[in-house]
Formats: C-alpha cells, structure tokens, sequence
C-alpha cells in the first residue's frame, strides 16, 4: 500500500511540474510558479532546476540572483547537469554562451552586482555537468580551461572537451574548438580544420563565430567580397571587432562602395562599446574631418578615451593636437606630456620623436629613459635609433659617455642611413672613438655624398682637393663642391670661390660665390669678398660694402679682417668708430 502512495506521489509531482511550465508557458505565470513551489517541495530535482530559472530569468516572478542561486545549486547538488552547468555560468561571473537557458546570465551581474568570478567553483560545476554529457558545459568546460586563471589552464584538456562539445552539436563548442585549433597552429590542415568549425558556429548565427569566419575568409581564401560581407553580418549582431572591420571596409573602400558617414556610424558603436583600435581611429576621423569640419574637441575625447586603454598613437595625436593649438592656445606642456605618455608605452615614432626633443635640449623628459629607448630599439636593427644612441654615448645623454661604444653604434646605422655614414666618416676622419683611417674615411663619406648629405660631400670634397687619404683630384672636389652648393651650403659656395679665383683668372665667378657664401654669413667668404670690393678686383669698387663685410667677419673671429680694415682707405670708407677699431 506504502508503494502505491510513493508511485501517486511521483505522479502528482510530475504532473505538477508540467502544469506549471504549461501555466508559465501561456502567461499564466504566477498560478504555474505555485505549481512547480509545491513540486519542488517533494525534492524533484527538475521542479527546482526550474524554479532556479524562473528567479534567474524573471519570468512569473520578480529577478532574485539570491534565490536563483539558492534553487540552482540544491538541483545541481542532487546530480542535475543541467543545473550544474547554470552554477559554472553563474561562477563565471556571466561569461557563458548565450544559449536559450543562458541568456540571462548576461543580465543577471548588473553594475550593480559586480561579484568578482570564482572560477575554481565554476571549474569544478562545468566538469561535473560535462561528465554527465551536457554539451554546453562540456564547451563552458574548454573555455575555462582555455582563458581561466593560468593555474587553472589545460589547453590539451580544453580542447578534448570543445571537441566533445562540438560532437554533440552544440555550437559553443564548435566555436571554442575553432579557436583552439587557431591557437594550437600546426599549419593550413589545421587552419582548414578551425574553419570547418567555425563555419558550423557562423551558421548557427554566433556572432562571434561570423566575425572569425570572415577573417578566415579573408586570409586563407583571399574573398575580400566575401570577408566584408561576414563583417557587416557580425556588426549588425553587436560584435565589436565586426564593427571595426566593416566601419574599415566602408571607409576605405575595401572591396564595397566607399561611404565616410556610414563608416564613421560603424565605427562610433564599436568604439562606444570599448574597441580601443575604433576610438583611436575615430579621434583621427574628428580630427582630419571626413564629409564634415573637423572637431578638435571630440577628437581629444576619443583619443584620451584610447590612451586610457593603452593606444600609444593615439597618445601621440593627442601631442600633436596641443602643440598646434588646435584645442585653444598652442601648449608645449601639454604637448610633451602626452608624447611622454606614447614614449612611455613603448610607441616607437613618439621615443624617437620625444629623444630627439631631449637631445636637441627642448624635452623636460628623463634622460635614462631617453637612453633607454635609443637602446631597446637599436638592438632590434633600428638605424635612427642607433645613430640617436651614439649621440647620446657621445654627449653623455642618459647614459655614460664612450665614444668607442658610439663608434660602434654609428657604424651599424651607417649600413642604412646616410647621416650617420657621413658622421662615421667623420668619427674616422678625426680618429674619436677608434683609430683614425683617412682611406676608410673617404669612403663612407663617398656613400653619404653620393646619398646626398651636403657636409659628406664639402668634406669629401677638401679631402679630395688636400690628398688627404687619396689622390688630390680637384675636378671631382669642384663637382662635390657644386652638389653641396646646390643645396645652400655656404661652405661649398666658398670653396668654390677659392678654386674660380685661385689663378687670378675668373675673378668675376670667384666673386659671385663669395658673395653666396657671404650673404649666408659665411666670414671668410665676406673677407674675400671685401677684398674683392675693396682693391679693384671685382667690376666696380665699393668701399663702404668692403666695409660692411670686414666688420662682420671681424666680428665672426677672423682675425685679418681687423688688418683690412686698417688699411682700407678712409676717403671714401666710412670712419671706424673705437669699437669698431678693437
């Protein structure tokens, strides 16, 4: 008799059960919660995996994260696995898969119950459900495994259950096995093998597996048609990184008509939803304008917004809006500070940038940092920073000065970069740093000369003219001279003067180059010209000119200019005045 009562029992909880789902099920919410309480009071595992979702959800009674969690474990306590996998979920602080018994657990951690995750207790939930064959926290499983705390990972384990999962169709599964065949590697069978599932979860319309898929597309088949399509897909579904690549597409015209405000509307979402890469490319849209003026001030917003999630180059726009005044007054501080900050998270242009600041004595930053920079970069092949760090090691920038360390800095970045093979070839001109090599000299300064650095080619050139290191070749000295002339070096200018006038014979080519160099403020070049104006050498005489050049090459230092100006005659020559005289 006992039995019977047990077996009507049974009975009259289940068939409890299923009134209250179909109560819940047709708006009756509130008579079917009843139904499924009182079900729930006879210990049916279902009834109160059932109750857990209706507090989790909201549906037929008011959201309560308390009393869902409370139903939810006494279910997965007694075995349910479908229950258990709810727990992991809720453990893992929302991040589970949006499947039709999970959607909530998104809304479930609002900012107002922020929990930090306990992925110990989610691990041990998710592998409990998972033996028990349920697909989505055999995929839960993998995903904790994969991104959990490193103490807790196990990719071979991981990617075990996501094939596990995938095999049983869920398509979380599918999805997390993809991406750790992408990550594991082992060439294009692999990467054939990732797409195949992906595409399984793309089909299943996952966005995130719709975005992957048209990177895949994008990369293995080479389908830019195709890839865009799938990006437009994934961001009208609110992926982020979809966003981003079809607001890309859009704005550049990547194999879909281009269109600047729908571009800009694409990549406003996604920046608006934290892609940094979307907020940094904003700041430079309000920046530069599109279809519209530019508007400095929301730049600055979305570039600030960048910075603060580690965008250096956005840090450096930052800078360089400051400096031009484009947000009020120009403002240097300002400026340096914000090209400190890109320097300081490791952008390259703004190290550079920011060093040559310091080294030209305009940057407030710190020196050993300065030094630091040159040096990380120039270990990895950089000429400009190894050139920046042999002038630091020259002037005892940040770092101990060692010119022979110099020396050798130089002389990697001279394999690539002409300024430093002209100042290599200085450095073995003048024997600092390494024993000089007059030979050797000639022909770094020849590879700079022949790239167009102007002081290589004036050296060269007196080399050439004086026999130093070679023979004296005063024909390619005077074309070196010419080149470098071209180019506004009054040196060049002056020795050309020299060679025109040194036989006496082109006075009047002689007297144009000085004049070149001395407009320029070349001092000799303005004695030789005085000399020139002042003794009947050129086509008129001019004393009071004569004069004029004389002083300010005195000035300058050079001392016979004083002699001629003794001997210039008074009659027509303006009286020298006492200073003028000393």
């Amino acid at each position: 008799m006992t039995f019977h009562w047990r077996v009507a029992a049974i009975v009259s909880t289940r068939a409890r059960l299923r009134l209250g789902l179909q109560l819940i099920e047709r708006n009756a919410g509130p008579k079917g919660f009843r139904h499924l309480a009182r079900a729930a009071q006879s210990d049916c595992l279902e009834a109160h995996y059932q109750l857990g979702r209706c507090y989790l959800e909201g549906r037929a009674v008011p959201h309560s994260r308390a009393e869902a969690m409370h139903w939810l474990e006494r279910a997965a306590q007694g075995g349910h696995g479908r229950a258990q996998f709810l727990v992991a979920a809720l453990h893992t602080h929302g991040v589970g898969y949006a499947t039709e018994e999970t959607n909530s657990v998104g809304r479930l951690f609002s900012k107002s119950e922020d929990n930090a995750p306990d992925y110990e207790s989610a691990l041990l939930w998710a592998r409990r459900a998972a033996k028990q064959g349920v697909a989505e926290a055999q995929a839960l499983l993998g995903y904790l495994l994969t991104s959990g705390p490193e103490s807790l990972r196990d990719l071979e384990q991981a990617e075990e259950w996501y094939r596990r999962s995938a095999a049983a169709g869920c398509v979380q599964g599918s999805l997390g096995l993809g991406l750790a065949l992408l990550r594991k590697g082992g060439g294009e069978a692999a990467l054939r093998e990732a797409a195949v599932e992906i595409r399984k979860a793309a089909e299943a319309d996952l966005g995130t597996a719709i975005y992957l898929l048209g990177v895949l597309t994008e990369l293995v088949d080479r389908d830019l048609v195709a890839a865009a399509s799938l990006y437009h897909r994934a961001a009208e579904k609110g992926v982020r990184e979809g966003q981003l690549r079809w607001g890309l597409a859009l704005l550049h015209g990547l194999s879909v008509e281009r269109d600047i405000a729908e571009a800009e509307s694409w990549l406003r979402r996604a920046a608006q939803a934290g892609d940094v890469e979307a907020a940094a490319l904003m700041g430079h849209l309000c920046a530069h304008g599109g279809e519209r003026p530019p508007d400095y001030a929301e730049a600055a917003i979305w570039l600030q917004r960048a910075t603060e999630q580690g965008h250096a180059a956005a840090a450096r726009m930052l800078s360089q809006l400051h400096a031009a005044g484009a947000l009020g007054a120009p403002d240097p501080a300002a400026a340096t500070e914000w090209l400190q900050r890109a320097a300081d998270m490791g952008d390259r242009p703004a190290q550079a940038e920011l060093g040559n600041l310091v080294l030209s004595g305009g940057g407030a930053s710190d020196l050993l940092k300065v030094g630091d920079w040159f040096e990380r970069s120039a270990n990895t092949g950089d000429p400009v920073a190894a050139f920046n760090l042999a002038v630091c090691l020259t002037e005892g920038l940040g770092v101990e000065p060692d010119e022979r360390k110099a020396a050798e800095w130089i002389r990697r970045a001279a394999e690539s970069l002409p300024v430093a093979q002209y100042w290599y070839g200085r450095m073995l001109t003048e024997g600092r740093g390494l024993e000089a090599d007059l030979a050797a000299a000639r022909i770094w300064l020849g590879r700079a000369a022949e790239n167009g650095i102007a002081e290589a080619q004036v050296m060269l050139g007196e080399m050439m003219l004086n026999a130093r290191g070679g023979p004296r070749d005063q024909g390619t000295a005077r074309d070196l001279f010419a080149k470098a002339a071209a180019q506004g070096h009054a040196g060049a200018m002056f020795a050309l003067g020299v060679l025109a006038g040194g036989n006496g014979d082109d006075r009047a080519s002689a007297q144009q180059w000085f004049r070149q160099a001395a407009e320029r403020g070349h001092p000799y070049a303005q004695l030789m010209l005085a000399r020139h104006l002042a003794h009947g050498q050129a086509s008129s005489t001019d004393l009071v000119e004569a004069q004029r050049l004389l002083v300010a090459a005195q000035a300058a230092g050079v001392m016979e200019a004083r002699l001629e100006l003794e001997r210039l005659p008074r009659s027509e020559a303006a009286p020298l005045s006492s200073a003028t005289a000393a």
